[in-house]
């Protein structure tokens, strides 16, 4: 039997980014229910969202070893070991990858109808202005439509964690929270450094920026109507 050691998993962005998400979402589905003078915080929310999610895809290029996606890209072959119980390696297994990357998809796919949705009362997406109407409400649909994928993503998320820490006794959430995982397999995570984190927390600001339409020309005043003399 192999001698376990602890080792880190998750490096320190990997575990802010998750649980800012985890917060972002709930907090999403809570103001968008509500509507109303809510629907401001839900805009604000989407663009967070937005921004959580362009640094992942940054940090899944420039970050330590278990963030990076050519680590845990669930390939056929990695999938197959894994069925057949010989996948070994820390970080996301293959299957709980595919989970990973439907779990940023589908947010990121939220966050950009959100950009020209609307709520056909009073509130509009930032970069609504750049659509029109029509492409709006197509965009509100699959917006609407797609928070019921994301519920059953995260249902299936949270059932997959209930799984691994009653039934196979291996504790997911832990690492998520201290970063550290006990192991028989593999090294701690190397790389990322605060070079790499500055810089993909740079272009997640940038991209948010470009989001929030703060860039977009003041809509003209709307024309003066003259009051008739009677």
């Amino acid at each position: 039997m192999s001698e376990t050691r602890k080792i880190l998993i998750w490096d320190l962005p990997t575990r802010l980014f998750h649980w800012l998400l985890v917060l972002a979402i709930v907090a999403l589905v809570v103001t968008g229910k509500a509507g109303g003078s809510w629907m401001e915080w839900h805009g604000r929310l989407g663009l967070l969202v937005l921004g959580l999610l362009v640094f992942r895809l940054l940090w899944g290029v420039m970050g330590s070893t278990y963030a990076r996606f050519a680590g845990f890209f669930p390939t056929p072959a990695k999938v197959a070991a894994y069925l057949r119980g010989q996948w070994h390696a820390p970080g996301h297994n293959p299957l709980g990858a595919c989970s990973v990357l439907a779990l940023l998809a589908v947010p990121l796919f939220q966050a950009l109808t959100g950009l020209v949705a609307n709520d056909d009362i009073a509130f509009v997406g930032p970069l609504y202005d750049l659509v029109g109407r029509d492409l709006s409400n197509l965009a509100t649909r699959w917006h609407l439509l797609a928070v019921n994928v994301l519920l059953a993503l995260v249902a299936l998320h949270v059932a997959a964690i209930l799984f691994y820490a009653h039934i196979k006794k291996d504790n997911l959430v832990k690492p998520m929270v201290l970063g550290w995982k006990d192991s028989a397999h593999g090294e701690s995570a190397r790389g990322g450094g605060w070079i790499a984190f500055v810089v993909a927390l740079a272009l997640a600001v940038l991209a948010v920026y470009g989001a929030s339409g703060a860039w977009l020309p003041e809509p003209p005043p709307p024309a003066a109507v003259e009051t008739p003399a009677w």
